[in-house]
């Protein structure tokens, strides 16, 4: 383990498979690595940059974590695999069993080969955003320090429809 605990935002999607039930899992899986662990409601989305597959389930989590970035990163990887996640160079952005991203761990930056924080996309992507302005509502970038809700608002339309919760979380 590492230093003090650090609040972290996980972003959580799927579109293979038993996608609801995937996530269920996911978040069991995630609730031995973050403390105090928070679920997001469920939302629908179109797919952004592969058109042709179908909708993603995405949801947020936050917790408290003592890992290291890096070690995190290397847990939800294997958390991922477990679900049968394979990534394929050839396909980024494609179907998917499961995808654990995490966007955000406390105030830190991070710009490794492998892991950056804040995630690159996030500012760009209403399916992160959403539903991590559902449990951080006065959440900013750590590097820029702007709001992601203002971020958010200047985003066009891209398909993210909130369809319930998981399991009472």
């Amino acid at each position: 383990m590492g230093g003090p605990a650090q609040l972290v935002v996980l972003s959580l999607g799927s579109n293979v498979g038993d996608s609801l039930s995937t996530l269920k899992k996911a978040i069991r899986d995630l609730s031995f690595l973050l403390d105090g662990m928070r679920v997001s409601s469920l939302y629908l989305t179109t797919p952004q940059d592969v058109a042709q597959q179908p909708d993603f389930c995405n949801i947020a989590v936050t917790g408290k974590t003592t890992l290291p970035p890096g070690e995190l990163l290397r847990e939800t990887q294997a958390i991922e695999a477990s679900y049968g996640r394979q990534r394929d160079d050839s396909a980024p952005r494609g179907p998917r069993t499961l995808d654990i991203d995490i966007v955000l761990y406390g105030e830190l930056a991070v710009r490794e080969a492998n892991l950056v924080i804040p995630h690159e996309r996030m500012a760009v992507r209403q399916f992160v955003l959403i539903p991590v302005l559902e449990l951080l509502p006065d959440c900013a970038d750590p590097v820029s320090g702007r709001a992601f809700r203002e971020i958010l608002s200047g985003l066009e339309d891209q398909g993210v429809r909130k369809v319930g919760n998981l399991y009472g979380y």
